[in-house]
């Protein structure tokens, strides 16, 4: 019997694996999450520590595709979307404390683990179905790059990618725009809750019906799912088995941070949680009062990934903590915010606080770190003081390539990191992209003449 999926909202019915990643978003706007988790044993998490990055894939990932893929086809898709580095990089002068580099894939983002997996997972559903599916997602950063890159050339799939005009870096936008073929990259003038506004509202709209859509963006459940196993990876390398261990991770829209919560579901025994923003601070003050008020617009941060006013991820962490936020962020029951607190910190990063962690952490360390990156340090030595590690380990992720963010980088420590060769190839192309207000009806005559287009 496979997997049930149910929505937030709690007005859709279940579904299994595979509607749930071509839906992307259920009918009722809420999100899907696992009706139960799979649980991993303490002899399953021991065994990971002799695995490398792809079988530990297989492992988690076959708890949730049970009668929708079999094992020997699941096997083959990991080891194919997994065929890069995952360094985790002691960092020097403490005991125990790592650094997860997630910025080894093709687009050099931590997006790349979960974009890759789902378009695979995407594209093997719609050849059985044979049908046709356009993707829509909203990007602050690199969700854009790592979604087109992985859905680039899939049959069968056309992905549209909405991004905030002048608030993507300049290799962050390269790595979208000078995509051909079935990608096509919409710049819009507005903020990227905008953008992400746009593509939720187009989900729920009765006249595009006739157009299969299905989204890349962390509401759907295919991006979050493939992100709980570095958890389960870097646990495997740092701590004993059994071990409860600290994890920080620099947050947005809360996809990664859900990641967490989700291996902490299936059996990693997590210490805590450190969830840093950057000046977008409604969920440390969510954390601290109780009560959860959105910014609108979102603050335009240098951590610009993360440029996010109203994480549709809370939803989640508040279902999974037995209350229930719409996708409005109204929350209509209150999650157990003792339990909340007790797993989780939070604490906001402003652009000067996170200058001066790239600062710190290279002149302390030799740790080379880009803002988002900077904004997961600063809230794990935020973090520290309050409860100590006492031998622990602890793990900061580290999100992004300093090579995308070269500009900061040359004004703070004086050099530039080395450009890996992708993402030098990149200065020489040209560009090509779309650009629209933030007006729904303008993007629903988009999206229809595109499909009318083929």
């Amino acid at each position: 019997m496979p997997l049930l999926f149910h929505s937030t909202n709690g007005q859709s019915p279940d579904v299994n694996l595979r509607d749930a990643l071509l839906i992307g978003q259920a009918p009722d706007r809420g999100l899907y999450l696992p009706r139960e988790f799979p649980k991993l044993t303490h002899h399953d998490l021991a065994g990971f520590a002799k695995l490398p990055y792809h079988a530990i894939a297989f492992e988690v990932l076959r708890r949730f595709t049970g009668g929708i893929i079999d094992d020997e086809a699941l096997e083959e898709l990991c080891r194919d979307a997994y065929a890069y580095a995952v360094p985790l990089e002691p960092v020097r002068g403490l005991d125990r404390v790592c650094v997860l580099r997630l910025d080894q894939g093709p687009t050099l983002s931590f997006k790349d683990f979960a974009a890759r997996m789902m378009a695979r997972l995407i594209g093997r559903f719609v050849r059985e179905n044979g049908q046709t599916l356009t993707i829509l997602t909203a990007t602050s950063g690199d969700t854009g790059s790592a979604v087109a890159s992985a859905f680039h050339g899939v049959e069968g799939i056309r992905a549209i990618v909405l991004f905030p005009l002048g608030e993507v870096s300049a290799r962050q936008r390269k790595q979208m725009t000078t995509l051909r073929e079935n990608i096509r990259t919409l710049a819009i003038d507005g903020k990227f809750d905008d953008c992400q506004a746009l593509v939720r509202r187009a989900f729920a709209d009765p006249a595009l019906k006739r157009i299969p859509l299905s989204s890349a963006n962390s509401i759907n459940i295919g991006r979050l799912l493939p992100q709980s196993v570095y958890y389960f990876y870097a646990a495997a390398r740092l701590a004993q088995p059994g071990e409860p261990i600290v994890f920080a991770v620099p947050s947005g829209n809360f996809g990664d941070m859900m990641g967490a919560i989700i291996a902490g579901q299936m059996g990693l025994p997590i210490k805590r949680l450190v969830v840093p923003v950057n000046g977008n601070d409604e969920f440390p003050r969510f954390l601290a009062t109780g009560r959860y008020d959105k910014i609108e617009p979102s603050r335009a941060c240098l951590s610009n990934a993360m440029n996010v006013g109203h994480p549709s991820n809370l939803a989640r962490l508040v279902a999974v903590y037995g209350g229930q936020m719409d996708e409005t962020g109204r929350i209509n029951f209150a999650p157990d915010m003792a339990a909340l607190r007790r797993d989780l910190f939070s604490t906001g990063v402003s652009d000067e606080q996170t200058r001066a962690t790239i600062q710190q952490a290279w002149t302390d360390h030799e740790l080379l770190l880009e803002p988002h990156g900077a904004v997961g340090w600063r809230g794990f030595l935020d973090y520290v003081p309050t409860e100590p590690l006492n031998g622990s380990p602890a793990v900061v992720l580290e999100t992004a390539h300093p090579a995308k963010f070269p500009e900061e980088i040359e004004k703070i420590l004086g050099f530039t990191p080395t450009v890996p060769p992708a993402l030098a190839a990149l200065d020489k192309l040209a560009e090509d992209y779309d650009r629209l207000a933030v007006n729904y009806a303008a993007f629903r005559d988009y999206l229809s003449e595109r499909h009318a287009a083929g």
